[in-house]
């Protein structure tokens, strides 16, 4: 409990720091999306591309893993979308930024710490499993059907030809696949080089979570309750829920990557949904659902470790 406490608690302190340097006056609201841009396009790929390119390739991926988490964060990722398109007769795009709320989860900040600690050097390989299937798969997807339902009418194949083309230019994508092929070269960085991606990405969290509190002041949550709700109980429960269903299938997979994948689907959601939500005028309900996800957290993530019998 107090080892999860530590990692939780710095994060709300941060947090609560830009709430008020921006309730105080130091900042303005709109300041905010200034900082979620250098994080989504600067800071975070500096993380990724530091987590793939540190690694041999063997190392990379563990295949069962990679198949448990995908499979089990579509899974839940469509219920969601389907539950606000099909039962609430809602908008693709609000659909699709619920979607990425509860199938994202925040593996660097949260879920890498608390398994480090469980897990010891396996928590390492995992978190790059977790950033491909959530940079690649779970926000590529999430993020295409926003734009798709966006599109204000456009046809189908201009609204694709768009999309593929913001995908080829992602700064997630191109630090991944630079991550990658700086593996497969097997040589270290360069020590001036190595030294500016661990200072940009040593950046990422703080901003990010900075720009979290900035974003809540002044936050009006009148008649965002019901989908604050459907994003943190999606997230906490029936992530994990769904992973487990997934590794039911997959009876080869060992009993510690199925605590693993299972576990870090407990973590709340990642800590830049707020500034993915900027896009579609939506920063208020993700920041808001955030917050909430990553307070209850504490008591699902517990509850799970005492369960599993990992912690």
């Amino acid at each position: 409990m107090l080892t999860i406490l530590g990692i939780t608690g710095p994060i709300f302190i941060i947090i609560g720091i830009g709430f008020a340097a921006v309730r105080m006056g130091l900042l303005a609201r709109t300041d905010m999306r200034v900082l979620g841009v250098f994080v989504i396009n600067v800071s975070l790929p500096a993380l990724l591309f530091k987590a793939l390119s540190q690694r041999s390739l063997g190392e990379l991926v563990s295949a069962e893993l990679l198949i448990a988490y995908t499979l089990g964060s579509l899974l839940v990722a469509g219920l969601a979308l389907g539950h606000v398109c099909l039962v609430q007769k809602r908008d693709l795009q609000s659909g699709a930024v619920l979607a990425l709320g509860v199938s994202a989860s925040n593996s660097a900040y949260i879920g890498y710490p608390i398994a480090l600690q469980v897990f010891g050097p396996a928590a390492s390989a995992a978190l790059a499993v977790y950033a491909l299937v959530e940079s690649l798969v779970v926000m590529p997807l999430a993020l295409t059907l926003a734009e798709a339902g966006g599109s204000g009418g456009r046809r189908w194949y201009n609204v694709l030809g768009d999309i593929l083309l913001r995908l080829a230019k992602n700064p997630f994508i191109l630090a991944i696949a630079a991550g990658v092929a700086w593996a497969s070269i097997g040589v270290p960085l360069p020590a001036p080089l190595a030294r500016v991606v661990d200072m940009l990405s040593t950046a990422s969290a703080p901003v990010a979570l900075f720009c979290i509190g900035g974003t809540l002041a002044g936050l009006h949550l009148k008649g965002l309750g019901a989908d604050i709700g459907l994003i943190v109980v999606g997230k906490l429960l029936l992530h994990p829920l769904a992973v487990f269903v997934v590794t039911l299938a997959l009876p080869g997979m060992s009993p510690q990557l199925k605590t693993i994948a299972i576990m870090n689907a407990c973590m709340p959601m990642m800590s830049i949904y707020p500034i993915l939500g900027q896009k579609y005028g939506k920063e208020g309900i993700c920041a808001a659902a955030l917050i909430a996800a990553t307070a209850l957290s504490f008591f699902t993530i517990s509850g799970f470790l005492w369960l599993s019998g990992a912690g």
